[in-house]
Order: structure tokens, then sequence, then C-alpha cells
């Protein structure tokens, strides 16, 4: 177990005190509990990757010294091809010429996994949390994301499930799977960066430009495919942060980015000023 524990104080009853605690627990995945406690869940609307991971980087150092509560950001981006730390650069199947006519940018990222694509009508979910508050462990940690997305795409009525030796979650297509959600995740001093995207409504067309996570026999999928009819993220990014909020041992409040960006900064400086 873990969260903090604190010792019985004598006020009130023993049971009354027990009952309060268990009030204050929530599964996590199938493994353990933990005390819930609060955290923050930012929507930042269509935002560069460069940007989005910029403000990653300015959140990981202030959770790093407890000047900030565990982050949820939830985003877009613009289309957009990033190659994590094991990518491989034959995994990108166009020219840099190409992109640029599409429109699509490119990055190294640093990340885990190998390539993949973001883009508009896709969630993606950067968890900035606190590990080593949580469970110091890292497969564990990429199950959990995995897990949000399975609840999250059950919610819809389609059974996504984990295959072993591929991170993410699929959807049984024919004899073969097609992936829904990928997961990239960075670890420093147990605290987490990256995270998820989930295809909702994607142009899956973009897929084709590269191998998706180097997996070269299996396809990209999505939400709107898959019901074979229109959905709004709005109505996928509040399952997803339920979801991740439970499992996680968060209650997440929901916080507007203007408001967020002014806690950093006022956070920041408060940092700056100790030091």
């Amino acid at each position: 177990m873990t969260g903090e524990n604190r010792p019985f104080n004598g006020q009130g009853s023993h049971r009354s005190f027990k009952r309060r605690a268990e009030n204050t627990k929530r599964k996590v995945g199938l493994w353990f509990e933990v005390a819930m406690k609060e955290g923050l869940q930012v929507a930042l609307g269509l935002i560069g990757y460069a940007e989005a991971y910029a403000l990653q980087r300015r959140i990981v150092g202030a959770r790093k010294v407890e000047a900030i509560e565990d982050v949820f950001l939830l985003c877009q981006h613009p289309h957009v091809i990033t190659q994590g730390r094991n990518g491989k650069r034959e995994h990108l199947l166009v020219s840099e010429h190409v992109l640029r006519q599409k429109g699509v940018e490119f990055y190294e990222s640093s990340r885990g996994g190998d390539i993949t694509y973001h883009g508009p009508g896709q969630i993606v979910g950067y968890p900035i949390l606190n590990l080593g508050a949580i469970r110091r462990d890292v497969v564990w940690y990429v199950r959990m994301l995995e897990e949000t997305m399975i609840r999250a795409t059950a919610e819809f009525g389609i059974a996504a499930k984990r295959v072993a030796g591929k991170t993410g979650i699929w959807v049984d297509q024919g004899n073969t799977e097609e992936k829904l959600g990928a997961i990239g995740v960075h670890i420093s001093r147990w605290v987490t960066s990256h995270g998820f995207a989930f295809n909702v409504s994607p142009d899956l067309r973009f897929f084709d430009l590269i191998v998706p996570c180097g997996i070269a026999d299996r396809k990209a999928t999505s939400l709107e495919k898959l019901l074979g009819r229109a959905v709004e993220e709005s109505e996928v990014a509040p399952r997803l942060a339920k979801h991740l909020g439970e499992l996680f041992g968060l209650q997440l409040k929901e916080t507007s980015r203007k408001e967020f960006l002014e806690r950093l900064a006022d956070a920041e400086h408060a940092v700056a000023v100790e030091a």
C-alpha cells in the first residue's frame, strides 16, 4: 500500500476512522489500493508538439521539487511525426520534402518507443506524475496507461485489449489486430512525462507515412471507424481523465489553461526565490 498513512489519533471511534479511511481509497488496477489525492487536469486544446514538450519540461521540473501537484494534460497536435529514443529512421517511409508538402512536422523525442503520428482528431494525454509517491514500477505504469484507454473504450461498447510484446491497445479486426492507442513515456527521478495517444477521429491516411511504432504488419484504427459514426473528442476526453484518475488514485480538478500557466509560473517563481 502506498500514499500517506496517518495513525489513529483517538478522535472518534476506531470503526468510524476506518470507515472514513476506506471511503478515501480506490482500487488501482488489480494489484493494490492508494489513498486518493488531488491533481490537476488541464485541457490545452490544439497545441504544437514543441510547445507542449517545452511545457512538459517545465512541469516536470516543478513536480520534482514538489512545487506543483500531479498534472494530467490533454491536447491535440497539428500534424506531426515523432521518433522515440529507440526509433529507426527507416520507419519513416517518405522524405522530409514530402512531409513539408503535406504540412507534417518531424521531431526526435525523448520518449520511449519507435515512430508515431499525432494529428487532429487524436487525443494525446500527458500525465506528469510523481511515481515515487504512487508506485515505483515502470512496467506497471505503462500497463495502467493501457488500462486507462481500455476502460474508456469499453464505455463505447468496444473491447480493446493488450497484445503481448506490443505496447498500446488493440482491437480485433478479422484474424488480426489494429492499434487504437499508442504509448511512449519518459521517466526521470520517478517523475513521468510524455504519455499516450488515443485515436478518436484522425485521418488514418497519415499513418501510411510511417511504420507505426515499428510494427510493419499492423495498421492503426480509430474509435470513429470502429463505431461507424462521428465521435467528438469531448465524448472521450472526460472518460480518459476519469479512468486515469481512478487508476492512479487522483481526484483530478479541471483547471483552465490560463489559470494553470499562471499557477505554474507562480510555482517556478517561488522555487527560484527559495534557491
